[in-house]
């Protein structure tokens, strides 16, 4: 039996569901700037493949690197961490 590798897995808000079965996530992450020190915010989006269409906007989902599915998408919703208010 062989293992598989890890795969990715990022946590982030959904920012759009527009799409059919695919959403939209945006990941933050604090970075220190590399000569003055300062923690700068960053922000990078994936299109994630959710299969129920059950993901809405403002939602926290953890997604997980999977095969290309689309030109532009190749991550997958692994769950909903937690829900919009």
């Amino acid at each position: 039996m062989e293992t598989r590798n890890l795969r990715k897995e990022r946590v982030g808000v959904v920012t759009s569901n527009k799409m059919d079965k695919t959403v939209t996530v945006a990941v933050k992450w604090k970075e220190k700037h590399p000569i003055y020190g300062k923690f700068v915010n960053k922000t990078k989006k994936f299109h994630a493949h959710d299969e129920k269409n059950d993901c809405g906007i403002g939602d926290t989902v953890r997604i997980m690197e999977t095969r290309p599915l689309s030109k532009s998408k190749n991550w997958r919703v692994v769950e909903i961490t937690e829900r919009a208010k």
